[in-house]
């Protein structure tokens, strides 16, 4: 059993699991933090942005002047952005016969794995998982396809160009596995293939695995998932919650017996308590509004989103504040409040974008939730452009995907107040050790990142897994061997043949019976079958050619059980007129010498054996002594 480790991502998991003779990959999320390497996507014309210079070596030998620009002090690639994809060339993609999917934001690479590599298989995952990837997926397109670039930049990702780049660009890892974002025609193709399955319900793959998905308390339709033979369990933990929220609560007892554990998914803010967040979110929140600022939030259009709304809504009565508008923009903002029925009583006011009803409609101040957090495409651009020059204006971040300082460093010299909330409900390190004493898997296998503290924190060994026996580590491009063997597989023994044993009790209550049978396997299921009586040959005095004539099958021996006891056994010998016997002790049982007869015989706990030279009369007695104490099944 192996586990092949596609992404480095912790909360963006892409693991392919080969279980049995399935392959199994477990979710294939998008990482989207190299976006913060380009520069935005502006959805009207900025001054700004076009007038920024482009970068050349400061010996003059590369210039980029056309892919790079700088901005304050730091450099950005000028094209359309790229994600950073799963790794594709660890193992061929087209071998994966299923994809179990955890959760919305663990299904943004879906079209990259799909489309254009030769996979058949199918896609597993609860409804409210697809509806929202779905909206996530034609959100992200969207984006993207309403403010094209000419230009594509790939000179900079040449290694030796890189290496002589300014940082953060120089640091950046595997650019050369980074695509700009899938069609439209690709998600609807992707999303084709994704088999709807509820919490609970169990699936069979190829007659060998059974796989269920588990409520995770995470968002809506979040999931772990239990892969497992007859003998054999995997569970995979992914984005995992035990906050009383909007979805199911988290669903632990399943997860008890594991021979392995797979966790991925757990919070990226440790130390930051969601509660607090939600407070602090609220009060600057109101504190601009009443300075009469504007207050601008970059968000997902699913998840952390429902979260502060509800809080919100409660906050904005107490504090007075209800004559302020609340505006959602997002292309799909219509659909996405149809699914999560959070609009009350006109409160937020939702539009597709900045263009047609939301200009006639806005008014200021006011408080706009919009997407995309990295500030690199979507409204959120137009908002940054247009508030970021007013020390009045704030904006919140609340999504702990991105770094806020890189995501507003295209922007800056800045303006307005920025306020770092990000609020996470996934299991933190005390949660996750509390739960794995609970459910005690055998072994558990995680990213690396979690047998280690933080780089900034690196005093916080609590920040971190201590387990015994310790966690497997897994980084991107890893292989690992999952420790545990198979021992047994299930058979079925047709009931003729059932009918036909004889069970001989060795001791009370346990009772044994030999078989003789035909083992057919077919779709990773094993069946006992009687074995053929050979057919008569039809006669016939010319033989034209030679027929292939059945094998004989031989009636089995009698299996022997049972131990011979010594002094029993010496009398017996006695009584058969062997009396000088020398009797030797050995680590395995004794040797017995028939000094007479120049004769051995070894005593042992698995097996008789007789040494006997040219007195085949003797040899015969002898066994037939032996078996006296033995019974024949």
């Amino acid at each position: 059993m192996k586990l092949y480790c596609l992404s480095g991502h912790p909360t963006l998991p892409c693991n392919v699991l080969k279980f049995k003779s399935t392959t199994i990959m477990l979710d294939c999320g998008l990482d989207t933090t190299s976006v913060l390497q380009f520069l935005p996507l502006p959805l009207v014309h900025s001054p700004r942005l076009s007038k920024l210079p482009g970068w050349v070596s400061k010996d003059g030998t590369i210039n980029l002047e056309k892919e790079l620009k700088e901005c304050a002090g730091r450099v950005f690639v000028d094209s359309q952005p790229e994600f950073c994809l799963p790794e594709r060339e660890l193992l061929d993609l087209s071998t994966i016969d299923v994809i179990l999917i955890s959760n919305y934001h663990c299904m943004m690479a879906l079209p990259y794995i799909t489309e254009h590599t030769g996979f058949t298989g199918s896609v597993y995952a609860t409804e409210p998982t697809l509806q929202i990837g779905r909206l996530l997926m034609e959100e992200l397109v969207n984006f993207m396809e309403r403010v094209p670039k000419a230009q594509s930049a790939t000179c900079w990702k040449n290694k030796e160009i890189q290496r002589v780049l300014p940082g953060p660009l120089k640091d950046a890892v595997e650019v050369l596995t980074w695509k700009t974002c899938y069609s439209i025609q690709d998600v609807n193709s992707a999303l084709s293939k994704v088999q709807l399955v509820g919490y609970s319900q169990k699936v069979e793959l190829f007659g060998a695995v059974q796989v269920t998905p588990l409520s995770s308390g995470y968002s809506l339709g979040s999931s772990n998932w239990i892969i497992q033979s007859h003998y054999e369990k995997v569970s995979y933990v992914s984005g995992s919650s035990l906050l009383t929220t909007h979805p199911q609560p988290m669903d632990q007892s399943s997860l008890k017996n594991s021979d392995v554990l797979i966790l991925t998914g757990l919070t990226q803010m440790p130390t930051a308590n969601p509660d607090g967040m939600l407070g602090d979110f609220c009060s600057n929140l109101a504190m601009t509004i009443r300075a009469g600022g504007n207050v601008l939030v970059p968000c997902y259009s699913s998840g952390v989103i429902y979260d502060l709304l509800e809080c919100l809504y409660q906050f904005i009565e107490n504090a007075n504040l209800g004559s302020t508008p609340f505006y959602f923009l997002s292309p799909v903002a219509n659909m996405f409040f149809e699914i999560s029925n959070l609009i009350q009583t006109n409160k937020l006011k939702h539009y597709p974008s900045i263009h047609g009803d939301f200009s006639t409609d806005f008014r200021q101040p006011c408080v706009v939730f919009t997407g995309h957090p990295s500030l690199r495409f979507g409204d959120v651009v137009h908002f940054m452009e247009l508030w970021g020059k007013s020390s009045l204006n704030t904006i919140i971040f609340t999504e702990p995907d991105f770094s806020y300082l890189d995501a507003l460093a295209p922007y800056q010299p800045l303006s307005m107040k920025c306020v770092y909330c990000p609020i996470d409900t996934r299991l933190n390190f005390h949660q996750v050790s509390k739960l794995l004493k609970e459910v005690q898997p055998l072994h558990v296998v995680c990213p690396e990142q979690y047998t280690q503290p933080p780089p900034s924190q690196s005093h916080r060994s609590d920040l971190m897994l201590e387990l015994q026996p310790p966690p497997m580590p897994y980084r991107r491009c890893s292989v690992l061997g999952l420790p545990f063997r198979r021992r047994y597989e299930r058979i079925h023994l047709l009931p003729e043949l059932a009918k036909s044993l004889v069970p001989s009790e060795i001791k009370p209550g346990v009772s044994l019976a030999t078989v003789s049978a035909v083992l057919q396997s077919k779709d990773n299921k094993h069946t006992l079958q009687p074995v053929p009586k050979p057919l008569p040959l039809p006669p016939s005095k010319k033989r034209k050619r030679v027929v292939e004539e059945p094998p004989e099958v031989l009636a089995p021996k009698p299996l022997l059980s049972g131990s011979v006891p010594l002094e029993a056994f010496l009398a017996v010998l006695h009584k058969h007129g062997i009396t000088e016997v020398k009797v030797e002790e050995t680590a395995d049982g004794h040797i017995l010498h028939l000094q007479a007869e120049d004769t051995l015989i070894q005593l042992e706990e698995d097996g008789t054996h007789i040494v006997c030279d040219n007195n085949e009369p003797l040899r015969t007695t002898l066994r037939d002594l032996v078996l006296r104490f033995l019974m024949k099944l």
